[in-house]
């Protein structure tokens, strides 16, 4: 039987009694044979060749086609595998199984080039997954196709001839000069013109520039990029010179040979080979009588005294020029003069007396430095004398704001009362202040003639005091407070008030005879009016006599 040929049978079966003898009786059934499958059938491709085609641009793991082998059998004997056994494509693509559509997929593993190779061709083969070793002598369950692919051309950018590019260029090149050449190309077979630009968003876009010929691009959607290192070589245009500024201190008693200073130079150029300089004295100054010169391993300079007997009152500053040479191509050279002061030092070597420079230099200050600290030093010295000096003159005026405020005994009160509303601006709690009822605020602005013994502070009051008796002692203490206003001073009064419609109101003019300047009442004034009544009491003597 071959279920692929027929799957059902129906088969009709009869039953008779009585041994089949006639006179019985007889019965009839139906059975229905269903055939189960084997895996007796390989797959089988529907065409032994397939085409296809492809872009060159595709994307890796596009699908390019689809292959499928039929098999008779159902279920998992129908299922296969599919591989790619043989081809000139077989690193370029590659084919996976479907399980549900049972057909295989090829897809693009790497880039296609159409200018390198325009097909490739694949054997393709389709094995079943489940083998049936009781019908493997029908075998083998498996079968291949071929499959042809042909690569389309497509519109591709340019190609640089290098992934990046490194140029170099001497820092003192020529403007317009050449530095490197960056090359591209049209990969494509109509090989397309191609246009060079530097990015914007490129570090110093103003330095460099492209040149090339005349071109016409057509497709402006192609670009490609490629980073481009320019590396500036250093050449030998600067000369060496001292790695800062020195000044040698100079013992009076040192001994001959004694190392003054030590220096070391500088050069702003980076050779290849590192710096190396040569240290020497002018021509002039070779057969120096002071100072020679001595060059360590260290590429620094060592500056000794020739002998000792050194004397700063002779003279007190010696000035050694040297001269600095590197080893560039071609070689420069720079004088730089170093400042020998002579000082005096004790047994040790240490300098003990100098000029205020001496003292300042080694911790780095320079002579300018030194000024401008002096400078300001002063300067804050003459701003603390004068606030001084106006703080010891300030007196506050005996006139209080202008000469309209006050007329002798008339008085101006800022504060007036207008009844029972204007009540509330006093607090009686001010009066009751058991802090201050019997304390004296002498004043600070003036200092008073006489000096009066501390009186002996009473007890503090408490808050219920009476309001009649401390106000007698705050007016027994007014009236012998010879430092309280208003002062006892001679007030010279060269207008008064001539011109207003109120007159005078000066009390020298408002007596009419000499009878009426009795001014005997001052004595009854109290002790702040003593003294003006004893000036008006000695006129009168006078006036008698």
């Amino acid at each position: 039987m071959d279920r692929e040929a027929k799957e059902e049978y129906l088969v009709v079966i009869q039953a008779k009694d009585m041994g089949g003898h006639s006179g019985g009786l007889s019965g009839t059934t139906t059975l229905t044979v269903t055939l189960t499958d084997v895996n007796d059938n390989p797959p089988k491709f529907a065409q032994s060749l397939y085409h296809f085609s492809v872009p060159e641009d595709v994307v890796l793991g596009t699908a390019i086609g689809r292959v499928k082998a039929n098999d008779q059998d159902i279920g998992e004997n129908a299922q296969s595998s599919y591989d790619i056994i043989d081809g000139d494509g077989t690193a370029l693509f590659e084919i996976t199984s479907d399980a549900q559509a049972q057909d295989g997929i090829i897809r693009l593993r790497k880039p296609l080039d159409f200018e390198t190779k325009k097909s490739y061709t694949l054997k393709v083969e389709a094995a079943n997954v489940h083998i049936d070793p009781r019908f493997s002598s029908r075998g083998p369950f498996k079968d291949t196709a071929t499959v042809k692919i042909v690569v389309e051309d497509a519109d591709e950018p340019p190609v640089f001839s290098s992934p990046t590019y490194l140029l170099e260029v001497h820092e003192n090149a020529a403007l317009n000069s050449v530095i490197g050449q960056v090359t591209a190309r049209d990969p494509d077979i109509t090989s397309s013109p191609i246009r060079y630009r530097i990015l914007e968003n490129s570090e110093r876009t103003d330095l460099f520039r492209i040149v090339q010929g005349p071109s016409s691009v057509r497709n402006h959607s192609q670009i490609s990029r490629v980073p481009v290192a320019i590396k500036v070589l250093d050449v030998n245009d600067n000369a060496p010179e001292f790695a800062s500024e020195y000044e040698a201190f100079l013992c009076e008693n040192g001994k001959p040979g004694q190392v003054i200073q030590t220096v070391s130079a500088m050069d702003k150029d980076d050779p290849k080979n590192g710096h190396y300089f040569l240290y020497s004295l002018l021509p002039e100054m070779v057969n120096n009588p002071n100072f020679t010169i001595k060059k360590n391993e260290d590429n620094s300079l060592s500056i000794l005294a020739k002998h000792n007997g050194f004397n700063r009152q002779k003279q007190e500053v010696y000035l050694l020029p040297i001269i600095i040479s590197d080893s560039g191509n071609p070689p420069l050279s720079s004088t730089s003069t170093l400042t020998i002061r002579v000082c005096g030092c004790s047994n040790d070597g240490v300098v003990q007396s100098c000029n205020v420079e001496a003292y300042v230099l080694p911790i780095g200050l320079s002579m300018g430095a030194l000024i401008a600290i002096l400078a300001c030093i002063i300067l804050l010295l003459v701003i603390v004398v004068l606030f001084v000096t106006l703080r010891r003159h300030k007196n506050e005026p005996l006139i209080i704001k202008d000469d309209e405020d006050v007329r002798e005994n008339i008085i101006r009160y800022d504060d007036e009362g207008g009844g029972e509303e204007d009540t509330e601006a006093f607090d009686i709690a001010t009066l009751q202040n058991p802090d201050g009822i019997n304390g004296f605020l002498p004043r600070k602005d003036i200092k008073p003639d006489l000096q009066f013994m501390p009186r002996q502070g009473l007890a503090p009051v408490p808050n219920g005091v009476d309001v009649d008796e401390f106000i007698n002692v705050r007016l027994h203490e007014a009236d012998n407070d010879p430092t309280a206003p208003p002062y006892d001073s001679i007030q010279i009064y060269g207008y008064e008030g001539r011109g207003s419609v109120a007159g005078s109101l000066s009390s020298l003019e408002s007596t009419t005879s000499d009878s009426d300047q009795n001014f005997d009442y001052l004595s009854d004034w109290g002790p702040r009016f003593k003294r003006l009544g004893e000036l008006y009491s000695v006129g009168e003597s006078d006036k008698e006599t």
